[in-house]
């Protein structure tokens, strides 16, 4: 059992050093803020039109 632990543990390991090995430079990249509508403030949500000027 004490060696399943240790297996995985090092499994996880050398996945994560993996993992910074092919994004590196992700901790200064900031992610986009959502877009608002310029009508009534509500988030826009993909590329269609808001609710608001569909009633209009």
């Amino acid at each position: 059992m004490v060696k399943f632990v240790t297996f995985f543990l090092i499994a996880m390991l050398v996945l994560a050093m993996f993992g910074r090995l092919r994004v590196p430079g992700m901790k200064g990249r900031k992610l986009s803020k959502p877009g608002k509508c310029r009508r009534c403030g509500r988030f826009r949500i993909g590329a269609g039109k808001c609710q608001c000027e569909d009633r209009h």
